[in-house]
């Protein structure tokens, strides 16, 4: 047993397996008791002698026999004792607890996964120490030897002449001047180093109160400790975000310091004389012009002025750098539109579509008469990508100038960048988007927006609807500074009304655009305490048709009594060529003569065809259940199933059972085939509605193509099953002939009203040319009334009234309403006569000529009148 205990202290046993850092209680104790002795039998703890750990390295093991697992009643065998001389059990738990206490001092230092390692600090602190101890013991050393040298030199100076003495002083300044040389030297060193250890001593000391306060190193909160390089990268990163001249203030910083050190570096080399301020000056002039290194003599200077001349082109390059993204920057600012708008009195228009190009031109024209304007356009587009589009519209602004800036109307920093506050009226255009409660949706939040501006609006806003059901919330929001034009209600209604009269679609045009005649709202005192009718005939250059009612607050009454009174503060609304082309003069002289008297026509039952579907349709239901007569029918053609048409009509509101006027008949089918439209007796109609299709209205084009086959398929399918005037010659071609085809439509146009919604003004010349529809130009009609209502927003309170099936209306009048055959009449001889039918009459159409002509400039011109002449009046709605 004492052999074997001598073999075991001559070995060495292997450190613990690195799969295993930490020891636990059970390999503690088997590690220090490699025996056990249970009865007379001894057996081996492991397969090694001595479990000892042992930095040395290990040693080769001894198969051993099986293990026996160890109990609690087994006699312990600590080392260098034999089963024999260790009896009491006191004694053995005394040797137990002293070697588990080492054992635990041994883990403690060798643990691993710990919080914290202290051996790098421990390393820094201690080349720290030593270097500076050994720069001290250095310094002290030479100034004591530079004393020694001192006395030496002074004692022999006693003896010399004065001269001799000057040298040594000289000798004396040198070194001084050596030894603060060696100083900066030092300084330098210092300087650039001291940063690093000072970071690396704080973040250690974060992370040292980090694990006092949380002592749990697998807790969460020691795993999420952010590591100080990366909260100083984070901070710098927030400093140089929020700042906007931070880049140039760091390197300035820098700069600053480079000459510094540099500075500091030359008046260390140098072996000449020179103050520390030439060498300041001298490192400027290496980071100024970095070929000035170039006469620098010596090792040392050549070294310290390249280095300087480096970082002095790092320095400019960086500066070019921030310069170049600086010209950059603001360039495409500029480019993109982001750039502030400072104009005032301007119009401003929110949101991009297809109605911009006409509103333009509106608006251009309207700015004529003072010269020109100014027109700002905001929209989610790209500036160069506005301009363009604007730029292919190839028409004359008349001085107007249209601004692009790039932004959102719903951000309020993008409205203030276009001068918001400052514009004269506001105009929201709506979204082409698929739905109408889609782009409602966005008015509504842009109106909210406009809401929010600090500064207050000084114009007012008209925003373009699609829902008449959503015009009461937007008003709701916005209050009396809103205007809504309901787009395709006011198609809808016009629609119906050009259907049951032909020609008012170009009326409408005349008026509602600025190049003629069109409304205006103005006070004129001097015609206080006239009669209605006397100020009818007081205009030479306008037509008056209401009164704006003081006393009424501002209410607009169209077509008053005859007998109403002007007061103070009421203003005359009237159509006239522009706000500064009219004026009141004294009363002509007319010739009232006997009118006839021919009662008002009745209406008659009609026959209408509906070809598409409109997301608005329910309303022009209503709208024809109000104009019709009692037995008239509304055909509806389309590919919407009928149930399906059922269910959308009265998710509109629209009460079919209610109708009493006109009944509905379905028909479902594809407008462009040829096959399904001859199934419908297109002969018998007395109008046709060509409707932008709801499945195509999201691409103009396409909308468009599709209403144009769609008329020219209906006319040729009339044109061959109506009676046709002409006489067929023998000498007929019997091949095609364009020229007849499109006699032949043309006649079948003069038996039924074909009313196309054209969504394109290019489409325009297409259906014009030919004559074989009186179309509506949706897109057009709407930028008009846009265009009219910005400039003036009471206008919006006339519109709507003669947009609506009741009260006051604009109609088309046959002249035996007014005059004989071949009667001599003046223009204010025929309004005289109209006001006995409580009319206006606001201009004419001649027999044989196309063109209405709205505001006759010569009224008091009498010129002979035909039968076959039509009156443009404003009467009152039955």
């Amino acid at each position: 047993m004492q052999e074997r205990g001598d073999d075991a202290n001559s070995k060495s046993c292997p450190a613990p397996s690195p799969r295993s850092p930490e020891l636990t209680r059970s390999q503690t104790i088997a590690t220090y008791l490699p025996r056990r002795t249970t009865g007379d039998t001894e057996t081996d703890m492991y397969d090694r002698d001595w479990y000892y750990p042992s930095v040395v390295g290990s040693l080769p093991a001894r198969v051993r026999p099986g293990r026996v697992p160890l109990n609690i009643g087994d006699t312990l065998v600590p080392f260098g004792k034999s089963s024999e001389q260790v009896r009491d059990k006191d004694q053995l738990e005394e040797n137990m607890e002293k070697k588990s206490a080492m054992l635990g001092i041994f883990c403690q230092a060798r643990k691993c996964g710990g919080q914290f390692d202290h051996s790098l600090i421990i390393v820094v602190l201690l080349i720290f120490s030593i270097s500076t101890a050994s720069f001290a013991i250095s310094q002290r050393k030479k100034v004591l030897d530079l004393k020694e040298e001192f006395k030496i030199l002074h004692n022999c100076c006693i003896s010399v002449n004065t001269s001799d003495c000057s040298n040594i002083s000289k000798m004396t300044n040198i070194s001084n001047k050596l030894v603060n040389k060696n100083i900066s030297l030092y300084t330098i060193a210092l300087s650039a180093l001291s940063p690093f250890f000072i970071l690396k001593l704080v973040d250690q000391l974060t992370r040292n109160r980090q694990a006092s306060n949380n002592p749990n190193p697998n807790s969460s909160s020691a795993e999420e400790g952010v590591p100080l390089k990366k909260r100083i990268a984070y901070r710098v990163d927030i400093f140089f975000s929020i700042h906007p001249y931070a880049k140039l203030l760091a390197l300035l910083v820098a700069t600053i310091l480079l000459i510094c050190f540099g500075g500091v570096a030359l008046y260390t080399v140098t072996n000449g004389s020179g103050s520390f301020v030439e060498a300041l000056w001298l490192s400027w002039t290496f980071v100024a012009d970095s070929g000035h290194h170039a006469d620098q003599v010596g090792l040392g200077p050549r070294i310290v002025s390249v280095l300087i001349s480096s970082g002095g082109m790092l320095v400019f390059a960086t500066m070019l750098g921030l310069v170049s993204d600086a010209i950059s920057e603001k360039v495409d600012s500029w480019r993109k539109g982001k750039s502030e708008v400072i104009e005032s009195n301007h119009i401003l228009i929110l949101g991009w579509s297809d109605k911009l190009g006409s509103l333009l031109k509106q608006l251009a024209i309207a700015n004529k008469s003072i010269g020109g304007g100014v027109i700002v356009v905001l929209a989610e587009r790209d500036k160069e990508e506005m301009e363009m589009d604007i730029a292919k519209l190839e028409f004359d602004f008349m001085g107007t100038s249209v601004i692009c800036r790039s932004g959102s109307p719903l951000i309020l920093a993008d409205l203030k960048k276009v001068s918001v506050s400052k514009a004269r009226a506001i105009i929201v255009l709506a979204a082409d988007e698929n739905a109408d409660q889609q782009s409602d949706a966005r008015a509504l939040r842009v109106v909210l927006s406009l809401t929010g501006v600090k500064e207050g609006l000084r114009g007012h806003v008209v925003v373009e609807m699609c829902d008449l059901d959503n015009e009461p919330l937007v008003k709701l929001v916005g209050g009396e500074l809103i205007e809504t034009v309901v787009a395709h209600d006011v198609i809808g209604r016009l629609m119906i009304q050009c259907a049951l009269q032909p020609g008012l679609a170009q009326i409408w045009e005349d008026i509602l655009g600025f190049e003629n005649a069109e409304f205006y709202i103005k006070r004129w005192p001097q015609l206080d305490g006239m009669s209605f009718g006397e100020v009818l005939v007081s205009f030479p250059d306008a037509v008056p048709c209401g009164v704006k009612v003081a006393s009424k607050s501002g209410k607009i009454v169209i077509n008053p009594d005859n007998n109403y009174i002007i007061r103070e503060g009421d203003e005359i609304l009237v159509i006239a060529e522009d706000d500064d082309t009219y004026s009141p003069a004294p009363l002509p002289v007319m010739r009232m003569g006997v009118p006839p008297n021919i009662p008002s026509p009745p209406k008659f039952p009609e026959k209408i065809l509906f070809c598409g579907w409109r997301r608005d349709i329910h309303d022009m239901i209503k709208v024809l259940e109000a104009f019709l007569a009692p037995g008239s029918e509304l055909w509806m053609f389309n590919e919407v199933p009928e149930k399906e048409r059922e269910r959308k009509l009265t998710d509109g509101g629209l009460i079919l059972s209610g109708l009493r006027n006109i009944r509905l008949v379905h028909k479902e089918g594809n407008a462009v085939i040829r096959r399904h439209l001859e199934s419908l007796p297109l002969e018998t109609f007395d109008s046709i509605l060509i409707l932008a299709d709801e499945s195509v209205e999201d691409s103009v084009v396409h909308s468009d193509s599709r209403s144009l086959a769609t008329l020219l398929l209906i006319r040729d399918i009339q044109s061959k099953r109506l009676p046709s005037k002409e006489v067929k010659s023998p000498r007929r071609f019997a091949g095609f002939s364009h020229r007849s085809w499109i006699r032949e439509m043309q006649h079948a146009s003069d038996k039924s009203i074909i009313i196309s919604e054209i969504l394109d003004s290019r489409t325009r010349n297409l259906v014009s040319v030919s004559k074989i529809s009186d179309y509506i130009l949706s897109n057009e009609l709407v930028s008009m009334a846009l265009a009219m209502v910005a400039e003036d927003k009471q206008i919006n309170r006339v519109l709507e009234e003669l947009f609506a099936e009741q009260g006051n209306e604009m109609c088309i009048r046959s002249a035996e309403y007014y005059l004989y055959e071949q009667e001599e009449l003046s223009f204010y001889d025929i309004m005289v006569r109209a006001r006995g039918r409580e009319e206006i009459v606001i201009g004419y159409r001649l027999a044989h000529t196309d063109q209405a002509i709205i505001n006759p400039s010569s009224k008091s011109e009498v010129r002979r009148w035909s039968l076959d002449d039509v009156f443009v009046v404003i009467c009152k709605g039955k």
